[in-house]
């Protein structure tokens, strides 16, 4: 009943106090970065969903758009912007996908949504992760986030799919407040982003 019904109830009425109530929050936060963005504070890009069905994901946008005299963008960590820095930092930015979870196509808790091409590449086993919503946070991102490998997080996404239950959600988020807390495994050493999944690592 949880995975199928309540969990459903849960992500929207949990997504629409939070918004309500960091309003006054992210108000501030999104002028900032339209100031320091030229006027573009969100940042919209297509994932898989559930089922591998593509929609829209939003976040807050903390990289500018500059580009070499070649016009290719500029190295991710010199695009990072001071406010985009710290909103990156206190995970800030992935607090629009509130709005995905009003929407139905993410859900509080799951396998983070990752990119199109990817797609291919999956083992038959690492598609599972796509048997359910995915989540602003999850299994992976409370036991490594982006200092563990690529295969290690999809096996953490496969073991949440397989053992989904209101207890482990429950443990999920508290893990992932105190994550937060203390900024542990934002990011990779020396990279602004995780590395682009290949299919091998």
């Amino acid at each position: 009943m949880y995975r199928h019904f309540l969990k459903n109830i849960l992500d929207f009425f949990i997504a629409f106090t939070a918004l309500l109530v960091l309003s006054p929050l992210l108000i501030p936060i999104t002028i900032l970065l339209a100031l320091a963005n030229n006027g573009k504070p969100f940042f919209f890009q297509k994932r898989p969903g559930k089922n591998g069905h593509i929609f829209n994901i939003i976040k807050f946008k903390t990289m500018t758009d500059e580009k070499d005299e070649n016009g290719n963008l500029l190295p991710d960590e010199k695009r990072l912007t001071a406010v985009g820095k710290f909103v990156r930092k206190t995970s800030i930015d992935e607090i629009p996908q509130l709005i995905n979870v009003l929407k139905g196509n993410m859900s509080l808790i799951g396998p983070r949504p990752l990119l199109p091409q990817y797609l291919p590449l999956y083992s038959e086993r690492q598609r599972k992760r796509h048997n359910v919503k995915p989540g602003i946070t999850g299994w992976a991102q409370v036991n490594g986030r982006n200092a563990i490998s690529w295969t290690k997080k999809f096996e953490y996404d496969v073991w949440y799919v397989e053992n989904l239950s209101f207890s482990l959600d429950l443990k999920i988020i508290f893990r992932t407040i105190k994550k937060v807390l203390i900024s542990e495994g934002i990011n990779t050493a020396n990279m602004a982003t995780t590395e682009a999944f290949n299919g091998k690592n």
